[in-house]
């Protein structure tokens, strides 16, 4: 009887001891599948990104979620499942982005986001707490935030959310540049988002922006001023010379973010069938407007108030600016950044709410202190297909 009994702690002993190197090997054969020793060679040659920037691993992401259950699902579709969670080591909240694709290209961009991140400190982009590396798909570990998106708010009028106020609006605006100047010009290499919407612009509970989702975004050596490279984005906000040549520039982002101002403008979306031929897509059907004086015609009613009308026209015309068909001819994100922040400025002292101060025009082109917001990314990425529309 006792023999029978030690013969069976063995075998269960043994069948263990086989499981648990049977999952230790799954695991290291996923974390270099997608690229863990990439990543980690870039976290070593990178210390603040190395303190900053974390590799989680499976367990603590299974106990963050309660084992991914569909409670803590906040967003999903064709790019996979966004879940809520709560990191057991500190009790902070954050956003678990889980891809349902395995395929190479999509893990590539995987490390191109992370890659991208760890080169990031401004308070108007979305922060990355790390990724894990572990399982069948790598996940992506970001701050939270509940408010949605920025295109959730534009057009959702009716839908349980408020119309945002033109000051509001300017706000969101000269924060989204701000950032986007940020990657151009202050980092050591020049960071093109390539996919600049206003589904990418994330808000928090103060309507702060928050630029996000770098799966498409490309380094560019300050030797260089532009880069061929397979076309990626969402139809609509692309510049033409980006979907005709695959030449990207810093001017590619310019145009996509002079798309974003229509809508802050006009409460539009980008493109809808089920508005005439004409005004079916925003950009031709904006410009004509402006050529042709009609510019309050197609503005969002809720943003006309008294004493705007200069601000409303100032900021169209630095839109349509954007809009460019030669690239050469559009401004500097750094240059829209200051006329908006500038704009804001007179905005305020006529209303009387005080100065923009010059603590807000120093975050311009500067790093900021890491935030304690939170955001999410809920984005759909560009491995699922080229161009989304």
């Amino acid at each position: 009887m006792g023999v029978s009994i030690a013969l069976l702690i063995v075998i269960s002993l043994t069948c263990w001891g086989m499981k648990k190197r049977k999952i230790i090997k799954l695991k290291k054969q996923f974390f270099e599948q997608n690229g863990g020793l990439m990543l980690q060679q870039q976290l070593s040659s990178r210390r603040q990104s190395l303190e900053t920037t974390k590799i989680f691993s499976a367990e603590e992401l299974k106990r963050a979620t309660d084992n991914f259950h569909e409670s803590r699902v906040l967003g999903q579709g064709g790019y996979g499942i966004v879940y809520k969670g709560v990191l057991p080591s500190n009790n902070i909240v954050v956003a678990i982005k889980k891809s349902k694709f395995g395929a190479e290209t999509c893990n590539e961009q995987f490390i191109n986001e992370v890659i991208v991140l760890m080169q990031i400190n401004h308070r108007n982009v979305v922060k990355l707490f790390g990724c894990c590396l572990e399982t069948e798909v790598p996940l992506l570990v970001y701050e939270y935030i509940e408010n949605g998106t920025l295109l959730e708010h534009s057009h959702s009028k009716g839908q349980g959310r408020s119309s945002l106020s033109w000051e509001v609006r300017l706000r969101i605006a000269t924060e989204t540049a701000s950032a986007l100047a940020y990657l151009h010009s202050a980092t050591s290499t020049s960071i093109i988002h390539r996919d600049v919407k206003t589904g990418n612009i994330l808000l928090d509970q103060k309507y702060t922006a928050k630029v996000s989702d770098f799966g498409a975004s490309r380094l560019i050596p300050l030797d260089q001023n532009q880069l061929t490279t397979v076309v990626q984005g969402t139809f609509g906000y692309l510049g033409p010379e980006y979907m005709h040549t695959s030449q990207l520039t810093e001017k590619s982002d310019v145009y996509s973010f002079g798309v974003v101002l229509e809508e802050l403008l006009t409460g539009r979306r980008v493109m809808s069938f089920d508005r005439t031929e004409n005004e079916r897509n925003l950009t031709p059907f904006f410009v004509s407007s402006m050529k042709e004086d009609k510019l309050f015609h197609i503005l969002d009613d809720d943003i006309i108030i008294d004493g705007n009308t200069e601000a409303l026209k100032n900021v169209a015309n630095l839109a349509k600016r954007c809009l460019r068909i030669k690239s050469e001819e559009r401004p500097s994100m750094k240059e829209i950044a200051m006329e908006l922040e500038g704009q804001r400025a007179m905005d305020m002292h006529q209303w009387g709410t005080g100065d923009v101060g010059s603590q807000e025009t120093e975050y311009l082109l500067t790093e900021d202190p890491p935030s304690d917001l939170y955001s999410i990314d809920i984005s759909e990425p560009m491995c699922s297909q080229q161009m989304s529309s």
